[in-house]
């Protein structure tokens, strides 16, 4: 209906077949593309014990936000998006993360957390952005925004539920929906990303929403040992990486350059100490 959207330009300047996929894939479940990752983090673990040496705290998910972030900056056709079947560059870099909330020794909830994550980051400030909000999201009683939109929609009774969400998500096709439900919504984020290796369990596979702008999901599993030399028995720390991709957003030698910047940083995290470098590839 409106052809401004508060999180995205559309992109006008693009080849017909490219223009034309969305109205062949309309939703982003027709559109999922599997990418699998293992990625070897001896140099990662040595990085994380030498900045804790230096009094600097750094965790593995700290690198993983850090590097996906800095993809997308660098690589900012993995951050558009598909509305309406129309295709979007996104205004910024956010990721959103799930994680748990412990409300006592026996229950726990889920909630969602969302980075924004800007040009002039370093692994430095993104560690610190992300144990500041996962701690205080860790809190029995905490309530983020995205709880807060949830609560409130949740109040209503079901009829009104079932109105909401779709005044929502058809607010969203017609590019009217407020910048604070965006704000709030997990759903309206670069990409999501989920740690399974907090868990106890490997990576996953896991769907694109449909609701919402994300284009991808993230999902990262606990370190395993394997064998990388069998002459020597030499053996190496690994972790396994799962990415569900909207195919429509870009081709994929393009996505093939991403994941392998995102394997770089994985692999060498002292380059996401300095920011990153100005748009490789301008829309």
């Amino acid at each position: 209906m409106f052809s401004k959207r508060a999180d995205g330009r559309r992109i006008k300047s693009l080849a017909p077949y490219y223009k034309i996929i969305p109205y062949i894939m309309k939703e982003r479940t027709d559109a999922h593309v599997y990418f699998e990752e293992d990625i070897p983090v001896d140099n990662l673990e040595e990085y994380i014990a030498k900045k804790k040496e230096e009094g600097i705290k750094i965790k593995h998910m700290d690198v993983v936000l850090a590097a996906i972030g800095r993809v997308a900056l660098e690589k900012p056709r993995i951050n558009r998006f598909i509305m309406n079947r129309r295709i979007y560059a996104r205004n910024e870099v956010s990721i959103s993360l799930a994680m748990i909330r412990k409300l006592n020794e026996e229950d726990y909830v889920d909630t969602t957390v969302k980075f924004k994550i800007k040009p002039e980051d370093t692994i430095f400030t993104i560690a610190g952005k992300e144990q500041k909000v996962v701690e205080e999201n860790k809190k029995a009683k905490s309530n983020n925004s995205t709880d807060k939109l949830a609560a409130a929609v949740m109040s209503l009774p079901n009829p009104l539920i079932k109105f909401v969400v779709w005044l929502i998500t058809k607010m969203d096709n017609w590019n009217m929906l407020p910048r604070f439900v965006m704000e709030a919504s997990p759903f309206h984020t670069s990409i999501f990303l989920t740690n399974l290796g907090s868990v106890g369990i490997d990576s996953i596979y896991h769907h694109i929403y449909n609701f919402g702008t994300t284009s991808g999901f993230l999902a990262m599993g606990g370190r395993k040992t394997r064998i990388k030399d069998v002459t020597t028995g030499e053996t190496e720390k690994y972790m396994t990486f799962r990415f569900v991709m909207d195919e429509r957003i870009c081709d994929g030698y393009y996505y093939a350059r991403a994941f392998s910047a995102f394997r770089r940083y994985i692999m060498y995290p002292e380059l996401l100490e300095l920011p990153a470098d100005a748009k490789e590839d301008q829309e």
